[in-house]
């Protein structure tokens, strides 16, 4: 089995394996030129994106900065978003649903450093797979790490620290992240104005 299959598989690997810096290193360069096309540039972004990801949507914006280390592990849906300074770890596979809308300096953290102080200096990692559903809402400073998913129709307050899962049309939030209630229809109505009164 090599590096790679360990870390698909969800097993202890050697992060420092010769295949697997080399693919980094490629995806560093990636993020690089992304991030070098100037804001108007929008075709020949989502060209990069669409031919270097495992998958995408055919409508999709990820504003730069934006920061990736293996770009052939993420899939994104239709109408996804992600707004300035993503960093998006994808030790194992990141699946990003329809209609998800990730706001600024989030970070997607699929791998983690072995907890043994001897195997942790040795370059020994672990990654899970990170699923985040359809039509899903991610605040500002998010931070969702090695194994976690969100439910579709979730919410996640800014600022939160998503360490397992979070189920379906909630509203979710701290660290770690927890959920705060179920989402309703009376949820919108702080935001519409009373048009009534004019």
């Amino acid at each position: 089995m090599t590096e790679e299959e360990k870390a698909l598989a969800g097993y202890l690997y050697d992060a420092r394996e010769e295949s697997l810096c080399r693919e980094r290193k490629r995806s560093q360069e990636l993020s690089f030129t992304y991030n070098q096309l100037r804001p108007s540039q929008t075709k020949e972004r989502k060209e990069m994106i669409r031919r270097e990801f495992k998958k995408t949507g055919d409508h999709f914006c990820i504003e730069t900065p934006f920061q990736c280390d293996f770009w052939n592990r993420v899939s994104i849906g239709e109408n996804f978003f992600a707004n300035y300074n993503l960093v998006l770890l994808a030790g194992n596979e990141v699946t990003i649903g329809d209609n998800v809308f990730i706001g600024p300096n989030c970070g997607i953290y699929g791998a983690g450093h072995a907890f043994d102080i001897e195997r942790r200096a040795a370059g020994i990692e672990y990654a899970l797979p990170i699923r985040i559903g359809n039509d899903v809402w991610i605040g500002g400073h998010v931070a969702i790490v090695s194994g976690a998913s969100i439910g579709d129709g979730s919410i996640i307050a800014a600022g939160s620290v998503v360490v397992g899962d979070i189920p379906p049309k909630v509203v979710a939030g701290g660290n770690p992240c927890r959920v705060i209630r179920p989402l309703s229809s009376k949820d919108d109505r702080k935001y519409m104005p009373d048009f009534s009164v004019l």
